[in-house]
């Protein structure tokens, strides 16, 4: 009789955990990717987070975020240093980390090799869109980044609006293209290796201010939505605050957040979860 209940209660364990396991996926390991880039003659790592059903839905396609990293970073910043994975998890969606080396996600006036926005919107996304089942069209794709990622993805949005749906800041270095190693020392320096001259086309080319001073209403009306937020602590708030002044007066629809917070991986893990919220919402995937 014993023997008989001990049975009887494994068994209803079993078909317990059995149906608990149906209701629970792992979420595939990242793809750790190289693309033999034309662009900036060398192989260009770069990483992709899979949704948890991605197997399973073998006939699905999904909605592509792109996350960049910032200055001295690199391609495994965001999921080596933040719980994206985990967080990924919550949403059917792929999340692509690219490589930017210390670039600004800018073609270089110095280097014929570095030419990290090119690379990134001719080569990156195609290749992306080749290996994986993504949603291809504009309104399911969006990018974000943290500082010099911020700016990058802020600029991508602005030059590229047919391409991106939504884009998003953390901490941006906004102000990036009026930087010089006069007024920003070593971060300005990195900069005058990308842009050149303060009176530079390149630099005009690539400076947010500027860019959205000469939007067009019909223009404006083409933009993907801007989501920014930055650390009331941040070094660079003011320079944040005084962009959202322009998006306002410019009449250009954005989100903005100041939170309690510095340039650190904490307020980057805190946010990025934020932007995959307002992400999912915007695919209207949920």
């Amino acid at each position: 009789m014993l023997k008989k209940c001990s049975l009887t209660l494994l068994l209803v364990v079993a078909a317990a955990l059995s149906v608990a396991g149906q209701g629970t996926q792992t979420a595939p390991a990242p793809f750790e990717g190289k693309l033999k880039s034309t662009l900036m003659a060398r192989e260009m790592p770069y990483r992709v987070i899979l949704p948890a059903d991605y197997s399973t839905k073998p006939e699905a396609r999904f909605p592509v975020v792109y996350l960049l990293h910032g200055l001295s970073g690199h391609f495994d910043n965001w999921t080596d240093r933040t719980k994206l994975k985990e967080y990924a998890r919550a949403y059917e969606l792929i999340i692509v980390t690219p490589e930017g080396g210390d670039g600004w996600y800018t073609d270089s006036v110095s280097s014929p090799t570095e030419k990290y926005e090119s690379y990134i919107v001719q080569e990156l996304i195609p290749e992306v869109e080749k290996k994986f089942r993504t949603l291809t069209t504009r309104d399911k794709r969006a990018i974000a980044g943290l500082s010099m990622g911020g700016y990058g993805s802020l600029k991508f949005g602005l030059k590229y609006p047919d391409k991106f749906v939504l884009a998003g800041s953390f901490s941006g270095a906004l102000g990036a293209a009026s930087f010089s190693e006069k007024t920003a020392g070593a971060i300005g320096k990195s900069i005058d290796l990308i842009y050149g001259p303060l009176d530079g086309e390149t630099r005009k080319a690539n400076d947010i201010f500027r860019i959205v001073k000469g939007l067009s209403p019909e223009k404006i009306k083409a933009l993907p939505f801007l989501y920014i937020d930055c650390g009331t602590e941040d070094f660079l708030f003011q320079n944040n605050r005084e962009y959202v002044q322009l998006l306002v007066e410019m009449k250009i629809p954005h989100e903005y957040r100041e939170l309690p917070g510095v340039h650190d991986w904490k307020y980057w893990d805190k946010q990025v979860q934020e932007f995959l919220r307002v992400a999912d919402r915007t695919f209207g995937s949920k």
